[in-house]
């Protein structure tokens, strides 16, 4: 019995691979092995190889994500491949794969508006993924030292840190560059024109203008896509990057000090005069040489103390510059947090506590580089508060908080006055009623997590 393929680590079972030389109801889906030729000109086999699939049906299955338009899930993947592996790879080969349009979700975004994204069908996304994978190791080395977005061992703490070296260098205003519905409008022929430049597998070529020009239903209704690669896509992060090249090669051509993740991009200089020249030339560049909209209403120089980048502001102090979240990303953390705690959800305690934790843990892991030592102990206080008025809300009768005050330790005088109380949950949450039954030590044993001693103990890390 041959051993398994060591792709990458990973979780799944050898029956939820692909395709395992060891397991007899799942044999390689491509008979024969890589082209001879060059790579960037014969890339049809290195895309269909086993492990390259195998790799890719990791990835996916990984993601999850919901179906596209023909209804498959990930989990019906693997059992559809076994039944039609041959003519999958054969149309792939033929270059006679025929891909399904992406279904279109609206996503509402903080300002109010409605992000689009594409859902393709998971065989649709397999494919994307192997073509990814081929691709990135062609493309990434060529990629600026300063763009960051959707590349490996890239990540935005390190974009932000970057643009944090060059405030403390005495760049002190920003080039705050937004762009309109980026992934919406790339140009399918400009885009191409760059792939094309380093690779020369016609076969590629036409799959990934295919996969450009597959379309997106709306409704039961579908419209032809002459433009933009879908938010949702395996691909679609790579041909952006691929795209937006051109551009940090511009600035690079000119000298200046920028940091790009994806569509953010925001350049460094001296003055604000200086910095009104920049956006003028730039926004020129890539509404002129890459057919791209910048708005104007969101793009402006400014300081970077005030500008957010990736959520993110800089916060001069006497002991260095430091990090801060925006306003804005801390309102919204507040407000999730609010719509958790809500008394009327009538959901259990332990199921709100494990809301709680999933959000505040995703969201400290994420800003825990920046300095926010107070705001998270007002927020910390402010959320017990919100849990105690949440717990008292479940004791709605007087005989109900009674018992619970009087299990809590509470002698039986004190407990009947203070179940008759008629002052409101949110008065009540702070009173000396509860600090003294549900204490901050009560609340960590029935499962809440203190947020401030998350933060410290991830900020010590750093």
């Amino acid at each position: 019995m041959h051993s398994l393929q060591k792709i990458e680590r990973s979780s799944y079972h050898q029956k939820d691979r692909l395709e395992a030389e060891s397991y007899d109801e799942a044999h390689s889906i491509l008979s024969g092995e890589i082209g001879r030729q060059d790579g960037v000109e014969n890339l049809i086999d290195k895309l269909i190889h086993r492990d390259n699939l195998n790799l890719a049906y990791q990835k996916v299955v990984r993601n999850k994500g919901a179906a596209g338009i023909d209804g498959m899930t990930v989990d019906e993947l693997l059992p559809y491949l076994r039944d039609h592996r041959e003519s999958i790879l054969e149309q792939l080969r033929t270059g006679q794969y025929k891909l399904q349009p992406v279904k279109r979700v609206l996503i509402p975004k903080a300002d109010g508006g409605k992000r689009q994204l594409g859902i393709p069908c998971v065989l649709d996304r397999l494919i994307q993924q192997a073509i990814a994978q081929i691709l990135e190791p062609i493309f990434d080395p060529l990629f600026s030292d300063n763009s960051y977005g959707f590349r490996p061992k890239r990540n935005a703490h390190q974009a932000i840190r970057k643009a944090k070296s060059f405030y403390e260098a005495g760049y002190k205003y920003v080039v705050d560059i937004d762009m309109k519905q980026y992934f919406d409008t790339v140009h399918h022929d400009k885009l191409m024109g760059f792939i094309e430049v380093h690779i020369q597998d016609k076969q590629l070529l036409s799959l990934i203008r295919r996969i450009l020009q597959s379309g997106v239903m709306v409704g039961m209704e579908r419209q032809e896509t002459e433009k933009g690669t879908p938010q949702g896509g395996n691909l679609s992060p790579l041909l952006s990057d691929i795209y937006l090249h051109a551009f940090d090669q511009e600035l690079q051509r000119r000298g200046h000090l920028f940091v790009g993740y994806a569509d953010d991009c925001n350049i460094y200089v001296c003055s604000k005069r200086a910095g009104e020249r920049v956006m003028v030339s730039c926004t020129t560049f890539l509404e002129k040489e890459l057919y791209l909209t910048v708005n104007l209403e969101k793009s402006q120089v400014g300081s970077p103390t005030k500008r957010k980048f990736l959520g993110f502001c800089l916060l001069p102090t006497a002991n260095g510059v430091k990090l801060r979240p925006h306003y804005q990303a801390k309102k919204r953390f507040k407000e999730k947090l609010k719509r958790i705690t809500k008394r009327n959800r009538g959901r259990s305690v332990e199921a709100i506590f494990q809301e709680l934790d999933r959000v505040t843990r995703e969201w400290i892991n994420y800003y825990g580089i920046a300095s926010m030592k107070v705001f998270l102990s007002e927020i910390n206080g402010w959320l017990r508060r919100r849990i105690r008025q949440y717990i008292w809300k479940q004791w709605k009768r007087v005989r109900t908080r009674f018992s619970r005050l009087r299990q809590l330790g509470t002698d039986k005088h004190q407990a009947w006055q203070w179940a008759n109380t008629r002052k409101g949950y949110w008065r009540i949450a702070s009173s000396g009623i509860l600090h003294r039954t549900l204490t901050d030590k009560y609340l960590v044993s029935i499962g809440y997590k203190d947020i401030s001693k998350r933060y410290e103990a991830l900020h010590s890390s750093y």
